[in-house]
């Protein structure tokens, strides 16, 4: 499979919007139209935070556009993860209100597909579930970039980690708050790593 790049990605999302046939009138659509999102390193990829990616990570509704996506990556040889955050945690409030629509150059247009970013804050919460090294890079870009704000998000974790269960998450709640603490703890060192280099040398100080 090739690595997916920004051209890639918006190939793909074209590909998969001439797939979708529309009903003869809006007023036809139940529910309105199918969705597709952008989970994690996809969303930096849309965003343009890195030039690619080994596979692409997406999310959908209704069911039934999953396969239209798994043609296109095959078509186009792009290798691809689907599974929604909520596949693995139950979502904190306001997720769907949290989205965020991708960038015209990407998403192309069209009535048939809606093209959104998955809710950050569900993502990093799900990244920080998994826990491996690659996923708190992801989940630190997302505070750097301001997409996630730290203090909403220990909010947000209040209110899901009781909610879940050994069905909803395959770990010891206690585990998941340890995790969660790495971030912070990445987090804090990134923030003064960056403060330290963008301080006036002593030569500069006035």
């Amino acid at each position: 499979m090739n690595e997916v790049r920004h051209a890639d990605l918006a190939a793909l999302i074209a590909a998969v919007r001439g797939s979708l046939t529309p009903p003869p009138s809006l007023n036809d659509w139940k529910g309105g139209p199918s969705k597709l999102y952008l989970v994690a390193g996809t969303s930096h990829l849309a965003e343009g935070w890195r030039e690619r990616v080994s596979r692409l990570e997406l999310a959908g509704v209704p069911g039934a556009i999953e396969p239209a996506v798994r043609e296109a990556c095959a078509t186009l040889e792009l290798a691809v993860a689907w599974e929604s955050p909520a596949d693995v945690i139950p979502l904190p409030a306001g997720a769907d209100e949290r989205a965020r629509p991708v960038l015209p150059e990407v998403a192309g247009e069209g009535d048939g597909l809606l093209v959104l970013h998955f809710d950050p804050y569900s993502v990093v919460l799900r990244l920080v579930a998994r826990g491996d090294e690659p996923d708190y890079v992801v989940a630190l870009e997302y505070l750097k970039k301001g997409w996630v704000e730290l203090a909403l998000l220990e909010t947000l974790l209040a209110d899901v980690l009781p909610r879940f269960t050994n069905e909803t998450l395959a770990q010891d709640p206690a585990e998941f708050r340890r995790k969660f603490r790495g971030l912070r703890q990445l987090y804090a060192l990134d923030r003064s790593t960056h403060l330290l280099h963008t301080r006036p040398g002593l030569g500069e100080a006035r």
